[in-house]
C-alpha cells in the first residue's frame, strides 16, 4: 500500500488528505502497522479542531483499513500532546468546539459546549475501542487531552524525556477526553486521583514504575524501538488480538462473570475455527514467524461466520 492510502480488500479508496488539516496530522501504513503523526511541533502538539479531526480520520482510516493490523499514535519535535492551548484565545485552541467565540453570532450555551466537546472527544473513544491494537509513543511532554489520548490506548511507551502530566487543574478544568475513566484502570484509583487531583509530573522512569508505560526507551532510538514492539502485534495472529481486546473491553463494562464467560468461549471458539489459530500453532512449533490470512478479501457470509 501506498503511504497514507486507505485500504479496503485490497483496493485504494484514498490516501490520507493531510493538506486539509494543513499538514497537522501525518499518516503512513507499512508492514501493517499504521503511524498517526500529530506534526504541529511549534505548538507541542496542542490540540486544535484540525489536529483533532485530522487524528480522528486517520484513525477511521486504520480501523476500516483490512491491511493495518496495530496502530501507533505519536507527535512530532519535543512533545507527543500538550493537550489544549491555553493562549490561543476564546473560540481556537482549547475551546475550538467547545464554546463560541466572543464574536459569534450564534447564542454560546452550555448544552451546545457539551455536544461539541463529545464530539470531539469521539477520537478517544475510537482508541480505546477499535478491534486492533492501539499503542502511544510518547516522545516527550504528554498532557491535558493529550494525556487522555495516551491512556486511551492499549500500550504505552515512553522515550527517556518524556514527562506526563494531567494538568486540568491548572487549566481550570475537571478533565476530558477520557482521562478520569481510564487512567484509574491503568494506575489504580488511589494513584489517580493523586495525578489528577494534585497535579504531579511524572516522568518517563516514575511512570514505568508505576504502570503508567510499558516500557521506557532512549530518546535518540526511540521510535524504532517501538515499531518493533508494534511488528510483534503485526506479526500475530490478527482474529486472535481482535478478540482478546473485544473481552477485555467488555470487562470494563458492567457484565458479570458468567456474561463475560458466555462472550469469550463463542469468541475463543470461533478463533479456533479459523485456519489462523493451526498456522500459529504450526509456526510455534516450527519456530518460525506465521503467515496470518485475518479477515482479508472475505465476503459477507464468510465474515459473519468468524
Amino acid at each position: 500500500a501506498q503511504a497514507g492510502a486507505y485500504v479496503i480488500s485490497g483496493a485504494i479508496k484514498m490516501s490520507f488528505p493531510a493538506d486539509l488539516f494543513s499538514g497537522a496530522v501525518q499518516y503512513e501504513v507499512k508492514d501493517g502497522i499504521a503511524v498517526i503523526k500529530m506534526n504541529q511541533p511549534q505548538t507541542m502538539n496542542t490540540m486544535n479542531g484540525q489536529l483533532n479531526a485530522g487524528v480522528t480520520l486517520a484513525l477511521d482510516m486504520a480501523s476500516e483499513d483490512h491491511n493495518v493490523r496495530v496502530v501507533i499514535l505519536t507527535g512530532s519535535g519535543k512533545a507527543f500532546s500538550a493537550g489544549g492551548s491555553l493562549s490561543a484565545g476564546e473560540g481556537k485552541g482549547a475551546s475550538d468546539g467547545f464554546r463560541a467565540a466572543t464574536d459569534s453570532k450564534i447564542p454560546a450555551t452550555v448544552n451546545a459546549a457539551i455536544r461539541n466537546l463529545r464530539t470531539g472527544m469521539r477520537s478517544s473513544e475510537v482508541l480505546r475501542s477499535m478491534d486492533k491494537p492501539t499503542v502511544a509513543a510518547v516522545n516527550g511532554a504528554c498532557a491535558g487531552a493529550g494525556f487522555s489520548w495516551a491512556c486511551a490506548c492499549d500500550l504505552r511507551f515512553g522515550a527517556t524525556s518524556a514527562v506526563f502530566r494531567t494538568a486540568f487543574a491548572s487549566a481550570g478544568l475537571s478533565g476530558d477526553y477520557g482521562g478520569t475513566w481510564t487512567l484509574p484502570r491503568i494506575v489504580g484509583p488511589a494513584k489517580a486521583r493523586e495525578l489528577y487531583l494534585l497535579n504531579k509530573k511524572v516522568r518517563a522512569e516514575e511512570a514505568k514504575a508505576i504502570g503508567l508505560v510499558s516500557d521506557v526507551f532512549p530518546d535518540h532510538e526511540f521510535l524504532d524501538r517501538v515499531m518493533q514492539e508494534a511488528k510483534l502485534l503485526a506479526d500475530a495472529p490478527p482474529l486472535a488480538l481482535k478478540r482478546i481486546k473485544q473481552n477485555l473491553n467488555d470487562a470494563d463494562r458492567s457484565l458479570s462473570f458468567s456474561e463475560a464467560l458466555d462472550s469469550e468461549a463463542e469468541r475463543h471458539a470461533r478463533s479456533g475455527y479459523h485456519p489462523d489459530a493451526a498456522e500459529a500453532g504450526k509456526a510455534f512449533m516450527e519456530k518460525r514467524p506465521g503467515k496470518f490470512l485475518g479477515t482479508g478479501k472475505r465476503e459477507a457470509w464468510e465474515m459473519s461466520k468468524l
